[in-house]
């Protein structure tokens, strides 16, 4: 007889996404004759979905996994089936609370952001779809039934970027979106058919165990779908070079970037996740999803410093982030990847909602250097400090870099990061004080970060591969090389900032401009896609288009 627990969970994570698909289904112009009554609905249905997930997060306590289906079709080839299902486990109770809840912050937001637009109506009805679409994909347990609502949640979204109909700029990033998504989309297919011929299920509770009891060398068609999840991730995910896009939809309303920068864009990541049983025996897949993330976490953080828009650095940062937690997959570090994911949501939603009053940050007295000279002691110093905390903290923790060589090099990069925030204030303090500080901040960095990594590791045990199941002269070859780009990158800083004037502003310009990738992607697109013609006629209210240039 199954228990209480087992029978409420998948019913409680599955009423999460229906009351708001339900109400997407509210038609356009009868939303817009009452976007008031549009409004209070979508928050109050947004809040009940919030409540639904933390209750099933409470029902559940993290132990084993739920399944429920509600209907399944048997389907040729001897694939597997379709099936509408909830598939329960750490991963989705976590994404489905940390969503719930930002889609619940946003839609509450829009109803201030939006009021006065003659469209609001129809802005709510379309966020309603998406967050719904995006839930459904959370708690999906079918590959294909996933595949459907990672389809469906874009086409909806398209709906919110391109709000704003006559704004150019605003049709072709979200045109831009709408290529990388359906390539996104037929690889994402493409990797579930050759899983479904080689497994016979589509199932992803089967998945876990049907990797762990095979023998031998992966077959050639799971070798093939793992890269082609990998493409389906990075464009999900607006990675190097088809990244742009993600900087340029910024022309949509404030709460849809929020939505997008701190929920959506992490699907590809919670792909990845999902797939991880396959992906953790594919080192080819694993090295290209890292050198990915790792070429552009490169790239958009050196561009991000150079932004001058609120807006627009933030949507580097997400790429910047996104690019680091696909890093971590590949790695295998699927438990710190979800630490990522959940921080850096939190975290984007803030910023984007908090974007309108981020120019006060720059009105606010800073500290600045008393000298321009570079000290390179002062540099060795505080990486010698982070690098020796990571790893003395790290072995407390039962971590060496032999067990556990990927999560030593994700210790260091933080010890990095330390010590470049150390260095912009060790020129206030004297010597002595700046090795105290550097020692007590470091080892505050480092046992938050291992102690978040090992609940995290805890939560998702059974869920995903274990770390330790991956150590290799592979991991470790791509740890180390992993260090020596970001300590590469730490070094370019620094000439950025002590280097000539000549110099620094002709990188300065060249990286303003993301080294013009985006214009040539651009260009090719237009050519093979021309983006649609801009409506004119339907301007949208002064106040709302003095918000959404405003933030």
């Amino acid at each position: 007889m199954q228990s209480t627990s087992s029978l409420l969970t998948p019913i409680l994570v599955l009423v999460a996404p229906l009351i708001l698909l339900l109400a997407g289904l509210i038609p356009t112009a009868w939303a817009n004759q009452r976007s008031q009554f549009m409004a209070r609905l979508n928050g109050t249905l947004s809040w009940s979905a919030c409540f639904s997930a933390l209750l099933a997060a409470a029902v559940y306590s993290f132990d084993g996994t739920r399944t429920w289906t509600l209907y399944t079709i048997d389907l040729p080839g001897d694939i597997g089936a379709f099936s509408i299902s909830a598939y329960v486990n750490s991963v989705t109770v976590i994404m489905l609370v940390l969503v719930s809840f930002v889609g619940a912050v946003v839609t509450r937001y829009s109803r201030n952001y939006l009021d006065g637009d003659r469209s609001q109506g129809r802005f709510h009805k379309w966020l309603s779809l998406t967050l719904g679409t995006i839930l459904a994909l959370i708690i999906s347990g079918n590959m294909l039934m996933f595949w459907l609502a990672w389809i469906s949640n874009s086409l909806c979204l398209h709906q919110l970027l391109t709000f704003y109909r006559e704004r150019r700029a605003a049709q072709l990033a979200a045109h831009k979106k709408f290529i990388a998504n359906r390539i996104s989309d037929l690889s994402h297919l493409t990797a579930i058919v050759l899983i479904g011929s080689t497994l016979h299920s589509l199932e992803y509770s089967d998945l876990l165990s049907s990797m762990a009891a095979m023998q031998g060398p992966l077959p050639p068609a799971l070798q093939w779908a793992s890269m082609l999840i990998v493409l389906s991730a990075v464009l999900k995910s607006a990675q190097f070079p088809l990244h742009g896009w993600l900087i340029q939809v910024v022309e949509a309303p404030t709460p849809v970037s929020a939505l997008l920068h701190a929920g959506i864009v992490n699907a590809g990541a919670f792909l990845v996740i999902r797939m991880s049983p396959i992906m953790s025996q594919s080192e080819l897949a694993l090295g290209t999803l890292a050198v990915i993330g790792l070429i552009t976490l490169a790239l958009a953080s050196l561009v991000m410093l150079t932004q001058t828009s609120i807006k627009v650095s933030l949507a580097w940062s997400t790429t910047a982030q996104m690019g680091f937690m696909l890093m971590e997959c590949g790695l295998g570090l699927y438990s710190l990847a979800m630490l990522h994911l959940v921080a850096h949501s939190l975290y984007k939603a803030h910023a984007f909602l908090a974007s309108g009053s981020g120019v006060d940050t720059f009105r606010a007295p800073a500290i600045t250097s008393s000298t321009g000279d570079f000290k390179p002691g002062r540099l060795v110093i505080a990486l010698a400090t982070g690098g020796l905390m990571a790893v003395a903290v790290g072995a407390v923790f039962g971590i060496t870099p032999e067990a556990q060589p990927a999560l030593i090099a994700a210790g260091t990069i933080v010890a990095i990061a330390m010590g470049q925030l150390l260095l912009q204030t060790a020129s206030v303090m004297s010597n002595g004080a700046f090795l105290l500080r550097g020692l007590g901040l470091s080892a505050i960095v480092c046992i938050a970060y291992f102690t978040l990594h090992a609940l995290f590791e805890m939560a998702l045990q059974g869920n995903v591969p274990n770390i330790q199941d991956m150590a290799g002269p592979f991991q470790s070859a791509l740890a180390l090389a992993i260090v020596g780009v970001f300590l590469a990158l730490l070094m370019l800083q620094m000439v950025l900032k002590y280097a000539t004037a000549p110099l620094v502003e002709g990188l300065y310009m060249h990286l303003y401009n993301g080294l013009y990738i985006d214009v040539y992607i651009t260009r090719l697109l237009q050519r093979v896609w021309p983006s649609p013609t801009p409506i004119q006629g339907s301007l949208p209210t002064p106040f709302a288009a003095q918000k959404s240039h405003g933030g």
